[in-house]
């Protein structure tokens, strides 16, 4: 990654002071996860489940790039360092939910929550992830409402919302997860099924604020636009990157639709050939590909700008470089868009 993204992590105000604060409520999630990772005294050793160690590169900025930007949008908000901290955590659950989910739905297995289970344990790794995520949940909450951060009727909003807000992406998935039968039009894919599926995601960070501070909440529509903007810009290249995934397994894509839309038979003869999900397929179809690729690129950079004029100390050109940084991030190395 460039030293763009380095240089915002470790000099510039309001991102230094939240990366420490997502490292700080990183430790405290993990450290409130433990009691309930760890079995009964009485299990058979070959049965026992414990909690692991945080690694520490769970803790540099290159991991938590999102979470990092997200906590970043409450500094510029003005929102009081308690309630940072308390949105910070519920940052944390929201990736265990969101990522446990896509590891089940997708065949993966990321680490999010670092627990010992015997076996290899991939499904059931993710479902003892989410339980224990939802416990912790419950207790932040009450000591948010017995330290005075927020009033006990916050409090249930935010328990129910953490998950509400949630539904509409997990009912795009769903669509999607016997596979699709026809390909929307590219415009529908970027304009309605990956705002559900992606960003929403990157509005989750506002649950928190929508509910407590909601004077503050209706000033802040440049910077949900951004983050919206800078996660369709993400999805996007994800959808260059894992066109052959998404043809093979019958997936909403960006690019597959501007093919079926715009040169079906190009498409048809790209799926006779595509024989596994990691084939970088992208680079046979640059005229489809590299549009899409530039699209996403300016969401990254109309995003970034966004955030950079709101606050957060960096010009267009900063944010251009940040943009191109994501390639890499992406694995999308080989792709060139000028």
């Amino acid at each position: 990654m460039t030293n763009a993204w380095k240089a915002l992590f470790e000099t510039g105000r309001i991102a230094r002071t939240a990366l420490r604060e997502q490292q700080e409520c990183i430790r405290e999630i993990h450290a409130r996860l433990a009691p309930h990772l760890a079995s009964p005294a009485d299990t058979p050793p070959a049965y026992a489940v414990r909690p692991a160690p945080l690694p520490a590169a769970n803790l540099g900025w290159r991991k938590n790039l999102f979470s990092t930007l997200f906590q970043s949008v409450y500094h510029l908000m003005d929102v009081p360092e308690p309630r940072r901290l308390l949105y910070g955590k519920l940052i944390h659950l929201f990736r265990i939910w969101v990522t446990s989910a896509d590891n089940l739905l997708d065949g993966e297995d990321k680490e999010v929550v670092p627990v010992v289970l015997p076996g290899n344990a991939r499904v059931m790794r993710q479902v003892v992830a989410v339980m224990a995520a939802d416990r912790v949940l419950a207790e932040i909450l009450n000591d948010a409402v017995a330290a005075g951060t927020v009033t006990a009727a916050q409090r249930d909003d935010l328990s129910r919302e953490s998950l509400c807000r949630l539904l509409p992406s997990a009912a795009q998935e769903a669509t999607e997860e016997g596979g699709i039968a026809v390909r929307p039009p590219p415009e529908e894919v970027l304009g309605v099924i990956h705002r559900l599926k992606t960003g929403l995601l990157f509005n989750v960070a506002f649950v928190g604020p929508e509910i407590v501070e909601p004077l503050v909440f209706v000033r802040t529509a440049r910077l949900r636009d951004g983050l919206m903007d800078f996660g369709l810009g993400c999805q996007v290249l994800d959808d260059v990157r894992d066109m052959a995934r998404d043809l093979l397994e019958n997936r909403n894509n960006y690019v597959l639709s501007m093919l079926a839309h715009q040169a079906p038979a190009q498409l048809e003869a790209l799926a006779s050939r595509t024989q596994t999900v990691s084939d970088r397929i992208y680079l046979d179809v640059s005229p489809f590909a590299l549009p899409a690729a530039r699209r996403g690129f300016d969401l990254l950079v109309s995003g970034l700008r966004t955030l950079g004029e709101a606050g957060l100390g960096y010009d267009g050109a900063q944010a251009e470089s940040m943009a191109r940084a994501m390639f890499p991030v992406l694995d999308l190395e080989g792709l060139s868009i000028g």
